[in-house]
């Protein structure tokens, strides 16, 4: 048994996984409808993502117990009304639009809900900053 470090902790993610059922439809809602950059497919079926320093890895669950839908990934953006109505006009199917969800002294947190090509659920978020 060896001693922890107690200065190590967990710190960034490198890579998430997402669960799909139809990697190919898939990649074309992620590249097309959602405008993310394809950075390589591999076999059997693995498609990856760039989506800032963390890669997004879609592929068919490898045992029955993975088959079901992934954790919401919640996606930044500059302007969430902007971005909604984008993904709006290339068909992706929302939630609701997007709405206040948190008010605090310097911000605002706004989100919209969204469903991707397998049914999963993301976000878009978009912190607005308040004016003093």
């Amino acid at each position: 048994m060896t001693k922890a470090d107690p200065g190590f902790g967990l710190e960034r993610i490198g890579q998430i996984a997402v669960p799909v059922k139809d990697v190919a439809r898939a990649v074309a809602f992620y590249r097309d409808r959602l405008g993310m950059k394809l950075l390589f497919e591999a076999p059997p079926g693995l498609a990856f993502f760039g989506c800032g320093d963390v890669r997004l890895m879609l592929s068919a669950p490898e045992t029955p117990e993975l088959a079901h839908p992934a954790s919401i990934l919640y996606y930044r953006v500059a302007d969430i009304d902007a971005a909604h109505a984008s993904l709006l006009d290339r068909g992706v199917r929302f939630e609701h639009p997007p709405q206040l969800v948190h008010r605090a002294e310097t911000y605002e947190l706004w989100m919209a809900f969204l469903r991707d090509s397998e049914d999963n659920l993301l976000a878009l978020m978009q912190e607005r900053p308040v004016a003093p």
